[in-house]
């Protein structure tokens, strides 16, 4: 998986004409590191994979697509076009979207995913709970949500989700400005 993940990084880096210095000056990481994702010898994390896909202005989930291709997707076929790494899988309910101004993403964190540093990028995102409980930290500061809550936020406000749990937590996350 984490071969799959780099070589669709450098993919879609190289159809944006970006280089390693201009990825590693837009998410603080080393042109090293990047390099040694993009060949598989070295892994990513939820926190990388978020700030690459901000610097790359696309959707985190466009790294774990099974198939990269432009189509149309039936509704019914949309578990086709799922990703997991460690204990975050996205599901990008948007495959049949044409130019999106947003992106609406199933996300799972498995319980324990209390990992991450926050995050920042254009937009607003919006996050509604299905099952489980999530931690939406923003600013430093705990929203604790239950199913059926929801909480909308700029994204250029310092954010990150966690599943503190001990069951497996379901939300889903519209994001704009990716």
């Amino acid at each position: 998986m984490t071969t799959e993940i780099g070589q669709e990084i450098k993919k879609v880096r190289i159809e944006k004409a970006m280089t390693l210095k201009n990825v590693a000056e837009s998410t603080g990481y080393s042109i090293s590191f990047l390099s040694q994702l993009e060949r598989g010898k070295s892994s990513a994390t939820l926190e990388s994979i978020k700030k690459i896909a901000v610097a790359l202005e696309v959707s985190p989930s466009r790294f774990f697509e099974e198939n990269q291709e432009a189509r149309e997707v039936p509704s019914s076929d949309i578990t086709k076009n799922r990703g997991r790494k460690s204990g975050i899988f996205y599901e990008d309910l948007g495959t049949n979207l044409v130019n999106k101004d947003f992106i609406p993403m199933l996300i799972t964190l498995q319980p324990g995913e209390t990992e991450g540093s926050p995050i920042v990028h254009a937009g607003q995102e919006f996050v509604f709970v299905l099952e489980g409980k999530l931690t939406v930290q923003i600013e430093g500061i705990d929203h604790e949500l239950l199913p059926g809550e929801r909480i909308m936020y700029v994204s250029a406000r310092p954010h990150y989700w966690f599943n503190y749990g001990e069951h497996e937590t379901r939300f889903l996350c519209v994001s704009s400005g990716i």
